[in-house]
């Protein structure tokens, strides 16, 4: 079980100055007057009665389930009612809010909170779409671990600035059965060498959906002649030559996937599904957990393992925001500030259930809630902070769009 409070790779100087100048970034924006600054015991009461449409990926079992219990915990407690709007894609709230806006309903919208992702975070940061910011507002809010997890203040290379609340990290590993495969590829050029000698045993989930999307980005990231440029908006003079070598290795692992690389498994459960089968011996996912949850809750043989490659693979935070118009912004901060509590990110570490890494800095918990960690259950498919290796930061959300673009243009007929 990954415990934060244990020694974690030190985190490049670069990034904490990223986090450095994201906090004043946030401080600015407060200073201006433009940060949420009620009183918490008043936005706390103006919340009571509520109801918090929660716009959220719907996609995996285990996570329905703790937002479920989110709900029925915050309902105990601050009487707000949690109603789990089930989405396939974060675009769908995205879209709605947009055309709220056209139709001029800028108040008693019907978007609350959105689980949102870095792409639909900057369309719609950009276009004036956002609440707050509210994220210093909240009391737990103090408990996040801004230093060495400096992805909870960049968004997809991003300032978050205090836009969203973070509430769970990922990074990208590799699962396979550690009964049956031996040589798993440990760099993107090996995965193809792998895969030449395991034809049709591996596959990624369709780029439409974020884990096929991440596929192709953490190829770029090896592939890339300079892969710095993926910190910066992708451009028409620079997308071609910077994604060329992707294209050329791409074009010889297509017809080693499953089925040819003619289709492609809708989701990460999908894929999941196709490793337990064993039709497939690798997949990916962006849970570090994924093979401990999966074996507690049986999807998974007990010889499930993950691994990350040697340079590392990419990680990100998820993040919760309120649109501009939000008909219970009260309530939607009371759900974001719940999702930081202690004993909410214990739960959700909890390989019996989601098993995320927590946003939090336990040197910052009382010795009580500190234990809520340590009690957690082990499992030998969890690897330690040292293993999953360096996190390397989202690239600009443009490369993910002109990626997904681009694999369409060529592959889809």
């Amino acid at each position: 079980m990954i415990r934060a409070h244990r020694s974690a790779p030190a985190v490049p100087a670069v990034l904490c100055r990223i986090a450095a100048a994201c906090l004043c970034l946030v401080a600015l924006a407060a200073a201006a007057g433009a940060a949420e600054t009620r009183p918490w015991p008043e936005i706390v009461g103006a919340a009571r009665g509520q109801t918090v449409y929660w716009n959220a990926w719907a996609g995996d079992e285990h996570t329905n389930a703790f937002i479920a219990w989110v709900g029925e915990e915050v309902k105990a407690r601050y009487g707000v009612t949690l109603d789990h709007v089930k989405l396939k894609d974060t675009a769908e709230a995205v879209t709605r809010v947009v055309a709220e806006k056209a139709a001029g309903r800028d108040s008693g919208g019907s978007v609350d909170l959105i689980w949102i992702n870095g792409p639909n975070f900057l369309a719609m940061k950009e276009q004036h779409l956002l609440y707050g910011p509210f994220a210093a507002a909240l009391p737990n809010f103090a408990l996040v671990d801004t230093v060495r997890k400096p992805s909870t203040l960049v968004d997809f290379t991003v300032p978050v600035e205090g836009y969203e609340s973070p509430w769970r990290m990922a990074q990208i590993v590799y699962v396979y059965d550690s009964a049956r495969t031996k040589d798993v590829p440990r760099s993107i050029p090996a995965m193809l060498d792998w895969a030449r000698r395991h034809p049709g045993k591996l596959t990624h989930p369709t780029v439409r959906n974020f884990l096929g999307a991440t596929f192709l980005k953490e190829a770029l990231y090896e592939l890339a002649p300079d892969p710095s440029l993926l910190q910066k908006p992708a451009t028409d003079a620079d997308f071609t030559s910077v994604t060329a070598p992707l294209w050329a290795w791409y074009d010889k692992l297509k017809p080693l996937l499953w089925r040819a690389g003619n289709e492609f498994p809708a989701s990460g459960p999908a894929e999941r599904q196709l490793l337990d089968d064993g039709e497939i011996d690798l997949m990916i996912s962006f849970n570090p957990a994924e093979a401990a949850v999966s074996i507690a809750s049986g999807l998974l043989p007990a010889t499930a393992r993950v691994y990350t490659m040697e340079r590392g693979t990419i990680g990100n935070t998820s993040f919760v925001a309120i649109p501009y118009n939000a008909a219970h912004k009260e309530g939607a901060m009371v759900v974001a500030n719940f999702l930081l509590e202690p004993a909410t990110q214990a739960r959700a570490e909890d390989v019996r259930g989601m098993g995320n890494i927590t946003v939090l800095d336990l040197r910052k918990l009382t010795p009580a809630d500190r234990r809520l960690f340590a009690a957690l259950p082990q499992s030998p498919a969890m690897p330690e902070p040292e293993e999953l290796g360096p996190a390397l930061l989202e690239p600009h959300p443009s490369w993910m769009t002109r990626i997904i673009a681009e694999w369409e243009r060529r592959y889809v007929h």
